[in-house]
């Protein structure tokens, strides 16, 4: 099988169809819908097993796991996919008529070469109209690190499977959410190429329930994901000592109200009497904010 479409839900079961009759409408047939549902209390099975009974050209694949997180759902269905390319599209959006057929080109055009992860497309709020730039000619060459300044937005990206089953997500206990950055940057750090191409195949709209909308919160909840992220960013971003030291005391005050210096030291791979000097100065500061604040009253 060409393309996996794997989707990771979580209590989506009423607008999961929209993706549903997406797939129905594609233009390109060698593909399988495999959908991990991240331990939904609503009626998702049933909406999915009534699928599953309809005559669709495509296979539907369900598996229901404990809740715990989008990279969890990932690491599992790269273990079930059957598809040589994966592409991962969110329970709340569907894909254009002709996605998966471009999707199918773009990959045969590649150079046959063991150092491309994949291609990528474009994220539209319609079949015409994105925020993201347009790139002169059909598509721009890079790696996932070009995301920081020559690519901007969210893109539709589509990974060779064997490829991203290389990069799975670390996984912490009692952690649901890591930013899907991490394995992007080990992939571009690891040499892997891609193309982003202009064509929008994928329409978006952020919900209410959806991890966009939770903020900087997401990361705050889970300090381990959080600063895996941001120690390896350093690293392949080369910071300098000043910039990684403004990178700790951030870190720090995002997080000294809720989780002790030894736990932030850990998360940010830093020293931890540097943490706990850093959180004394945040303390500091916010006694003397306060109490100007009350003085100006």
């Amino acid at each position: 099988m060409k393309i996996t479409v794997f989707t990771p839900t979580y209590n989506r079961a009423y607008i999961l169809s929209n993706l549903y009759h997406s797939l129905q409408r594609q233009t390109y047939f060698d593909f399988e819908w495999l959908i991990v549902d991240d331990g939904s209390t609503d009626n998702t099975h049933d909406v999915v097993e009534q699928w599953q009974k309809e005559k669709n050209f495509f296979p539907i694949h369900y598996y229901k796991q404990e809740n715990g997180g989008k990279c969890r759902a990932i690491n599992h269905a790269l273990d079930l996919a059957h598809g040589e390319l994966f592409f991962t599209v969110d329970s709340d959006d569907y894909l254009t008529d002709d996605a998966l057929e471009k999707i199918a080109k773009w990959e045969k055009e590649l150079p046959k070469s063991n150092r491309y992860c994949g291609v990528a497309g474009n994220l539209g709020i319609s079949p015409t109209k994105t925020s993201n730039t347009i790139f002169p000619g059909e598509y721009y060459e890079g790696t996932l690190f070009d995301r920081y300044k020559n690519v901007d937005g969210e893109r539709a990206i589509v990974f060779y499977t064997e490829v991203h089953r290389k990069f799975k997500y670390p996984e912490f206990p009692g952690e649901k959410f890591m930013t899907e950055a991490v394995v992007y940057n080990r992939i571009a750090a690891a040499g892997y190429k891609i193309r982003f191409y202009n064509d929008i195949i994928w329409i978006y709209k952020y919900m209410e329930d959806g991890l966009t909308k939770s903020g900087s919160s997401v990361f705050i909840n889970n300090p381990r994901g959080f600063g895996l992220w941001l120690q390896e960013r350093a690293r392949f971003q080369n910071y300098s000592t000043l910039k990684r030291t403004k990178m700790y005391y951030t870190f720090t005050c995002d997080l000294s109200s809720r989780y002790k210096c030894k736990l932030i030291a850990e998360s940010i791979g830093a020293p931890v009497p540097l943490i706990r000097l850093m959180s004394i100065i945040h303390a500091g500061r916010r006694v003397f904010k306060n109490t100007r604040e009350k003085n100006n009253v």
